[in-house]
C-alpha cells in the first residue's frame, strides 16, 4: 500500500496555518455536501480541517464522543480526496463478532474453517484504491492489531487459509470515542499502531460545545420527518440550552418524538418541556386510545417507523437514518411489526404469511459459536423464518444464551448465517434457537427454500396463509 502523497513537515505546518486563519474558513456548510448541517464556527473549523487533510494520503484518527458526527467528518475527507470516485468502505469494529474479525477484515479462502464454502474477499480488498473507515478502532482485539499494523505498513497479507499474498492500496481513516493514549499506557492498544493511525488527528467537539449547530440540526431533522411542522424561536432556544450527552443522535431522537407526539404544526418551548417531563407521552397515549405502556413499548415505536417511511416515500435507508436506527435493526422491526411500506408487495405478503410457527424438517450440520467464544457442531432438526431446532449438541448451551449459527440449505448448499438466542434446551443435547438477526439476503434465501420445499407459491394478491407445511 504505497503512499504517493506523504505528509511532509512543511506540509503539516502549512495545514496548521491554514486552519488557524479565520479568513480561510468556509462559511457555508453546503460547500461540504447536502448531508452536512453546520452553523457553529467550531464545527466549520473541523470541516475545514477535514477538507485540508483530504488531499494527502496520510492516515487520520477522528476522536470525539459517541454520536458527535465523526463519520460525517470521515466522509468529508473521502469526498474531497483524490479517491472520491473509488470505494468507500466503513465498518464498526465494535460490531464485528470476535471470531469473525480476521475473516471480515482480511477475507478467507474456501475451506479456511467450518462453513467457509466459498472464498470471500475482506474489507481491505474491497476498499483497495479507495478509503477504509474503521469506526471504534479501539475495540479491535490486540491479536488483530498486529496484522492490521503490517498491512498499514504496506505489507501484503494472506487471506485466512490462503497461500497467495494479497496487496492493497487504501487510505485509512479511523475513529474512536476512547482515550487511545490511556489504552496504550494500559497495554490494551499497541503503541506502534497508535502512532501509525495518528499521522493526522481531528477532534470533533461535542454538541453542547456547538450551540449554533443545535437549532440548525433540529430544523433539518424535523423537515426530514414532518416537513409541514416547524419549531418556534423559543423552542429552538430551549433545545439550544439542553446538555445533549448523547450528542447529535440524542437530538435526532428528541426531534423525532416531537414530530410524532405534537399534534399542531408549530412546536413550542412548552412542547419541548412536556417531552422532557413525560407529560407528552401520557397525552399522546390518551388521544390514541391505547394504554400508556403499550404506546411506549410497541405502538409508539411502530407509529414512528410508519411515519418515517411515509415521510420518505417508502425509502427504508432514509427512514432508518432519520430515526437513528441501524439498517439491520430497522429491517428486523419491519418484520416484527409486519410493516409492508417500502417493500416489494409480493415479498412482503409472502414472507408475512410464512411465519415462524410453520417449520420444515431440515437435516444439516450446524456450526455454533457462543458468546463465551466456544465453537462446536450440532445438527439441525427443523427450521423456519423465525428459528431453528437443534440436536446432537457437542457442548451444552443455556437458555437465553446468545449464539452465532451457520448452516446450509440443500440441495445447492446455500450458506445461511444468523445470530440467535437459545429459547429452550433439554437434557440429551437438544435445543431451540430464535433468530435475532439475519441479513436480508439470507432471510430471502431461507424464505425461498421454505417456499420451494413446501411447494407453496405466493402471488401479489395472495393473502391466505398456508394450511400445511411438510418437507
Amino acid at each position: 500500500m504505497a503512499d504517493p502523497h506523504p505528509v511532509r513537515e512543511e506540509d503539516m505546518t502549512a495545514i496548521t496555518k491554514e486552519l488557524e486563519s479565520k479568513e480561510r474558513l468556509v462559511l457555508h456548510a453546503s460547500d461540504f455536501g447536502e448531508d452536512v448541517v453546520a452553523r457553529d464556527p467550531s464545527t466549520m473549523r473541523v470541516l475545514q480541517a477535514a477538507k485540508s487533510l483530504a488531499r494527502y494520503n496520510a492516515a487520520v484518527l477522528i476522536t470525539g464522543e459517541t454520536g458527535s458526527g465523526k463519520e460525517v467528518i470521515a466522509r468529508t475527507i473521502h469526498r474531497y480526496s483524490t479517491r472520491s470516485s473509488r470505494p468507500w468502505i466503513d465498518v464498526n469494529c465494535a460490531a464485528l463478532p470476535e471470531h469473525l474479525v480476521e475473516s471480515e477484515l482480511f477475507g478467507h479462502e474456501r475451506g479456511a474453517y467450518s462453513g467457509a464454502d466459498t472464498a470471500k474477499p475482506g474489507l481491505f480488498e474491497m476498499a483497495s484504491g479507495g478509503t477504509l473507515f474503521l469506526d471504534e478502532i479501539g475495540e479491535i482485539d490486540p491479536r488483530v492489531q498486529v496484522k492490521l499494523l503490517r498491512i498499514l505498513d504496506s505489507a501484503p497479507f494472506f487471506r485466512l487459509g490462503g497461500t497467495r499474498k494479497v496487496a492493497v492500496d487504501i487510505r485509512l481513516i479511523a475513529a474512536t470515542n476512547r482515550d487511545l493514549k490511556a489504552a496504550v499506557e494500559a497495554g490494551t492498544f499497541r503503541r506502534d499502531l497508535y502512532h501509525r493511525i495518528t499521522e493526522c488527528q481531528i477532534t470533533v467537539p461535542p454538541l453542547r460545545e456547538r450551540p449554533l449547530d443545535i437549532p440548525a440540526l433540529a430544523a433539518h431533522f424535523l423537515n426530514l420527518i414532518e416537513p409541514q411542522k416547524a419549531f418556534s424561536e423559543d423552542a429552538l432556544e430551549s433545545l439550544s440550552l439542553m446538555n445533549w450527552p448523547g450528542n447529535v443522535r440524542e437530538l435526532r431522537n428528541v426531534v423525532t418524538k416531537l414530530a410524532v407526539y405534537v399534534p399542531h404544526d408549530s412546536i413550542s418551548a412548552e412542547d419541548v418541556q412536556l417531552l422532557g417531563e413525560g407529560e407528552m407521552l401520557r397525552r399522546f397515549s390518551a388521544t390514541q386510545g391505547v394504554p400508556e405502556h403499550a404506546a411506549s413499548l410497541v405502538e409508539m415505536e411502530r407509529q414512528m417507523i410508519v411515519q418515517a417511511l411515509q415521510a420518505t416515500g417508502g425509502n427504508q435507508s432514509r427512514a432508518a437514518q432519520q430515526l437513528g436506527i441501524p439498517r439491520r435493526t430497522f429491517c428486523r422491526k419491519l418484520d416484527e411489526y409486519e410493516i409492508a411500506i417500502g417493500r416489494r408487495r409480493d415479498t412482503a405478503i409472502a414472507e408475512s404469511t410464512l411465519t415462524a410457527r410453520y417449520r420444515v424438517n431440515l437435516r444439516a450440520p450446524v456450526r455454533i459459536v457462543t458468546n463465551r467464544g466456544c465453537s462446536f457442531d450440532a445438527e439441525a432438526t427443523d427450521v423456519s423464518t423465525g428459528g431453528i431446532g437443534l440436536k446432537s449438541l457437542a457442548e451444552p448451551i443455556a437458555s437465553g444464551e446468545e449464539i452465532q449459527l451457520r448452516f446450509s440449505l440443500p440441495p445447492q448448499e446455500t450458506q445461511i448465517s444468523a445470530s440467535a438466542t437459545v429459547a429452550w434446551c433439554r437434557p440429551g443435547g437438544s435445543a431451540g434457537a430464535q433468530f435475532t438477526h439475519i441479513s436480508a439476503a439470507d432471510r430471502h434465501a431461507l424464505f425461498q427454500w421454505l417456499s420451494e420445499t413446501t411447494r407453496i407459491h405466493f402471488s401479489q394478491t395472495t393473502s391466505d396463509p398456508p394450511q400445511q407445511l411438510s418437507a
